[in-house]
């Protein structure tokens, strides 16, 4: 990957970086510079745990499955007393395929989607806040598919759905915070080409992921809740 411009030294946490975006995200920020701590959900062995072998001690691995409170809140308590500049929660699940309709879905199929990608989320932006620095970053990876007002082709139902129910959690959260100095992100990086986005999608993360961090860095100091793209544009609610 392209490395640009960052602060050196700084301290990032990414939940869910076992793979895909989230551990992408984790090279871009160890090759500005950053020590980074990255989630996994169980032992087996990982692209992170890979690329943590040829980081040169600049990436620790901790576990975590966010749907569980216990896991979410045993890892608070391991990284209690550190601070981070940037919390990124990047972790989300994708059940069915884009032409599937809501209606007909499995029950349990809709509510693991929700219970990952909304509840579960939220519940670990609330869970680990109190680990970032006054003036850092939280940051959570949304999608444009979150997007109510640009959704004019259908597709992706209960995808767009949970991505959807987890703005408006962060507009919630963000009115509950409201005076702080924290930067408060709503990240939509494109479709990539991952496991979740298939081979289909129109972006490579080479091509998604560097624009990302860029737009993510950009925003330290900016107090509030923005939806922005990976090239720093606003998303419509």
């Amino acid at each position: 990957m392209d490395t640009h411009t960052t602060s050196p030294n700084r301290a990032v946490l990414v939940i869910g970086a076992s793979r895909g975006l989230g551990e992408a995200i984790v090279e871009e920020y160890v090759a500005r510079g950053s020590r980074v701590v990255g989630t996994v959900r169980g032992d087996a062995p990982t692209p992170l745990h890979a690329f943590a072998e040829r980081a040169g001690g600049a990436v620790e691995i901790e576990h975590v499955d966010i749907t569980k409170r216990d896991e979410v809140d045993a890892l608070s308590r391991r990284l209690s007393g550190r601070t981070f500049d940037l919390l990124f929660v990047v972790a989300g699940i994708a059940l069915v395929p884009r032409s599937a309709i809501a209606a007909d879905i499995l029950d349990d199929e809709f509510e693991r989607m929700m219970y990952t990608n909304v509840l579960s989320v939220i519940r670990t932006v609330e869970a680990l806040d109190d680990l970032v620095a006054p003036d850092g970053t939280i940051a959570v990876m949304s999608s444009g598919q979150g997007s109510v007002a640009n959704n004019r082709t259908g597709g992706f139902e209960v995808y767009r759905a949970s991505k959807a129910a987890l703005n408006q959690l962060m507009r919630s959260y963000a009115a509950r915070h409201d005076g702080e100095d924290r930067a408060l992100l709503l990240t939509a990086p494109g479709w990539v080409q991952t496991d979740m986005g298939g081979s289909g999608a129109t972006l490579r993360i080479e091509e998604s992921i560097p624009p990302l961090v860029d737009t993510v860095d950009a925003q330290r100091g900016a107090a509030g809740l923005q939806y922005l793209d990976r090239n720093g544009e606003t998303v419509p609610w």
